[in-house]
């Protein structure tokens, strides 16, 4: 099982700090459920898709593709969200569909490393993307991808919501492989990997300790298509 995103994008500013800011809409969300699935897990996932249908927001990205800041509509705030999910397609929207290049030239076998540390939802994201070139033919390169992720211990707070969230622990680790095109810089691929979460959610009062320990596999196909949108398709 699992979920089908298909993520519209689009420049909408250059702004002050030389960063540039690209709008993001959630255009489709649909579960996939494998014949005969449980049916609890069938609920589930078609509420989940359906949570994900007004989804929208924005990132800011800096001269060499790397998001800084990002921040979605009120749609995200629901304590109904899974928060692992949100990021889940945030990371593939910046680690997976646009590579990171370094600034010096690397030929076949190279690697590099992209560090990163940034505002997501208000929570401060440590991440680092390896990338390994493995072979190139014609105008697409294949690179071997690894992802790590962790936060500090954090609390964030939607007061208009009455949320607050106290992020205990934040760990993440992904490897796969993508293909780039070379006049785009676009990458399609497929990543798999682990995410584990302690948090508590406090709401009227009442405090949740939620904890999260999953497998997870992204593919990612990334399109473009005529006028300033480019659609990003993500299971």
């Amino acid at each position: 099982p699992g979920l089908r995103i298909v993520v519209s994008s689009r420049v909408a500013a250059k702004l002050p700090n030389g960063n540039t800011r690209v709008d993001i809409k959630l255009v489709e969300a649909v579960a996939i459920m494998p014949e005969g699935a449980d049916a609890d897990a069938d609920m589930d996932f078609q509420t989940s898709a359906a949570l994900l249908r007004d989804l929208g927001g924005w990132l800011e990205v800096d001269d060499r593709g790397i998001t800084r800041r990002s921040e979605l509509n009120q749609a995200s705030k629901s304590h109904d969200l899974p928060i692992r999910l949100l990021m889940t397609i945030i990371q593939a929207r910046s680690s997976l569909a646009r590579v990171i290049f370094p600034r010096d030239p690397v030929g076949l076998g190279g690697r590099w490393e992209a560090r990163k540390r940034f505002e997501m939802f208000g929570f401060e994201i440590h991440q680092i993307d390896r990338y390994t070139i493995k072979d190139r033919i014609g105008d697409e390169l294949r690179l071997g991808v690894e992802i790590v992720e962790s936060a500090p211990q954090q609390t964030v707070a939607f007061e208009d919501k009455g949320v607050h969230f106290n992020l205990e622990s934040l760990s993440v680790s992904a490897r796969g492989d993508l293909v780039v095109k070379l006049d785009t810089l676009e990458a399609s691929g497929r990543v798999e990997g682990r995410a584990t979460e302690i948090l508590s959610v406090t709401r009227a009062g009442v405090t949740e300790e939620v904890e999260h320990d999953s497998a997870f596999q992204i593919d990612i196909d990334v399109q473009s298509v005529p006028g300033p949108r480019q659609v990003d398709g993500v299971e």
